[in-house]
């Protein structure tokens, strides 16, 4: 089978799942349940594995174990973009009948970002293999950070994108259903959902910084990096309404984030010196992961019987 005939195959598979989300199940706005939520995080979860199935027979092993591993690294980062998504919906309001619109689109946004910054990071590292210490040095700074931060709240007055949206456009003072454009008199006004899609894209796109070099660690095949990314991201919608709610639950989850972006990048920079295999690492996030989600649980369970 070609590259070419993988790809076309691939995106060809994307796009019909999406309409089939949006075209289908979703097409009238409505509130999602979480056992609806449950359902579709399994559905897209049994896709990934499926699809690391047909890897590992078609690729072997190495691959399968490396497309398993970014797309690991990818959910683990994506729950952290699941909480500050929460806050954006809370500081506009946003209607929860309206939401997965809004993500569906913030979510194809993302992927057309993500396919650029795979594309020409692959590109970078190959040509200029030295950026590849530039890349693991701020994945540990941003680990280290993340791990001494103390839950700053996102300010959403002072975001970029709500001020330059307020300047360029003309704002509706409240929702239209789930338009994201009216015309009033004559005159087009966007309405807040659209500029609550900008925002989603644009914290997206800085989420997209930590996790691309991320996955960069653990593999330079553009197809393994690409793939793994969409099906974590495809599965962000879904994950959102299972989780929102219950983040006092991932009380210690940044922890467990800061310690997998220091090792990864650590990973980075010493790939010269000694190449982690990529099944150690595997482990490591994994329990990594599990550690910290389970301590957070217990915290909670002591907090309830106190």
């Amino acid at each position: 089978m070609e590259a070419s005939t993988l790809w076309i195959g691939f995106n060809a598979f994307i796009v019909v799942m999406l309409i089939i989300d949006l075209g289908i199940f979703h097409k009238k706005s409505h509130e999602v349940s979480v056992k609806e939520a449950l359902t579709w995080t399994g559905v897209w979860v049994a896709l990934a594995f499926l699809f690391n199935v047909f890897i590992y027979y078609y690729f072997g092993e190495e691959r399968a174990y490396e497309f398993l591993t970014g797309y690991v690294i990818e959910k683990s980062l994506s729950v952290d973009n699941i909480f500050v998504m929460v806050l954006i919906f809370s500081y506009f309001n946003v209607p929860n009948k309206f939401q997965h619109k809004v993500l569906f689109w913030g979510i194809l946004g993302a992927i057309i970002m993500r396919v650029i910054f795979i594309l020409s990071g692959v590109e970078l590292i190959q040509n200029f293999h030295w950026l590849i210490y530039l890349f693991g040095g701020f994945l540990i700074y941003t680990g280290i950070k993340i791990f001494f931060s103390n839950g700053e709240q996102v300010e959403m007055e002072k975001n970029v994108v709500v001020r330059l949206a307020r300047k360029i456009f003309r704002i509706t003072p409240d929702f239209e259903e789930d338009k994201f454009f009216v015309r009033k008199k004559g005159v087009l006004w966007v309405t807040p959902l659209f500029v609550v899609v900008l925002v989603v894209e644009f914290t997206d796109l800085i989420f997209a910084v930590d996790s691309i070099p991320a996955i960069l660690s653990i593999t330079n095949d553009t197809f393994i990096v690409y793939t793994s990314n969409v099906f974590a991201i495809l599965g962000l919608r879904s994950l959102y309404f299972a989780l929102a709610g219950i983040e006092k639950y991932f009380t210690y989850l940044k922890y467990g984030l800061s310690i997998i972006l220091t090792f990864v990048g650590v990973k980075m920079c010493i790939s010269e010196i000694y190449k982690i295999p990529v099944e150690l690492s595997l482990g490591f996030i994994v329990l990594t992961l599990s550690f910290t989600v389970l301590a957070s649980m217990v915290l909670q369970a002591s907090k309830k019987t106190d």
